[in-house]
């Protein structure tokens, strides 16, 4: 690292072995832990918090203040789990009074242009393709796989393991293990190759597409689907994940794809 070609804040703790970039810049109130690589021209804002291993490429910010008329300046941050590289250009906003902070999680793929709003929660091992915005307080659970330029609607929640088409517009929660595609973004199956990569048996996908035709092809409501799945099909892990997700989906789920 050449110091004439930037400037770190002296009360940022950055690791000794951490590789920066030319004409970065690094504020005050920063970690950066160790074995991160830094490109250039990234800029790294207060509250910013880096754990081992992270890549960030060119033109990246981190901790930007939030794009919310009621942010009022209070001290949140922006978090970055070890093993994640975020690509060129990625924005990742640091919290608001809701949740005072931004989480995004272990081992994820942030791609290049790819927007992190406010207060969002992005667990491990999550990929968000190109160009793709995540509006304030977006949940992604764990392995989701979002494609290029979709675009998600504040509040959303993505459940674990979907399979999400590119330029997708998201208004309603994606439950977990599914297929998310068409427009309006419905329901088209199970991730199945997906899970079966990650390790899930034929006897486990199974049951996940038997819970999904009950919740969608049997002729019920989805409140009805769940309570009738919830009396007639084993408990398994999978089970009380696909039920608690759809109970809790304030905003409501997608729905079944009609073929219309």
């Amino acid at each position: 690292m050449d110091e004439r070609f930037v400037s770190i804040n002296p009360d940022a703790r950055i690791a000794e072995d951490v590789v920066i970039g030319p004409f970065t810049t690094i504020a005050e109130n920063v970690e950066i832990g160790p074995g991160c690589r830094i490109g250039s021209n990234v800029t790294i804002l207060p509250g910013s918090r880096l754990g081992s291993g992270v890549i960030v490429h060119s033109g990246a910010v981190i901790g930007g203040i939030p794009q919310d008329l009621k942010f009022r300046g209070e001290n949140t941050l922006a978090i970055i789990g070890d093993g994640t590289v975020l690509r060129e250009c990625v924005t990742v906003n640091r919290g608001t009074a809701a949740k005072g902070q931004t989480v995004v999680g272990r081992n994820c793929l942030v791609m290049a242009y790819s927007h992190i709003a406010h207060d969002c929660i992005i667990h491990d091992n999550v990929i968000i393709s190109n160009a793709s915005q995540l509006a304030g307080e977006v949940e992604v659970d764990d392995s989701a796989i979002i494609g290029g330029g979709s675009l998600i609607h504040q509040f959303c929640h993505i459940g674990a393991h979907i399979m999400m088409q590119g330029g997708a517009l998201v208004n309603k929660d994606v439950p977990p293990f599914v297929k998310a595609a068409r427009e309006p973004l419905s329901y088209t199956g199970i991730n199945v190759i997906g899970l079966r990569r990650r390790g899930y048996s034929a006897d486990k996908i199974a049951e996940i597409e038997e819970i999904y035709r009950l919740i969608y092809n049997s002729g019920r409501n989805i409140t009805e689907a769940v309570e009738y799945v919830a009396q007639t099909m084993p408990q398994t892990d999978e089970r009380d994940l696909i039920l608690d997700f759809i109970r809790k989906a304030d905003r409501g789920i997608i729905r079944c794809y009609s073929g219309v």
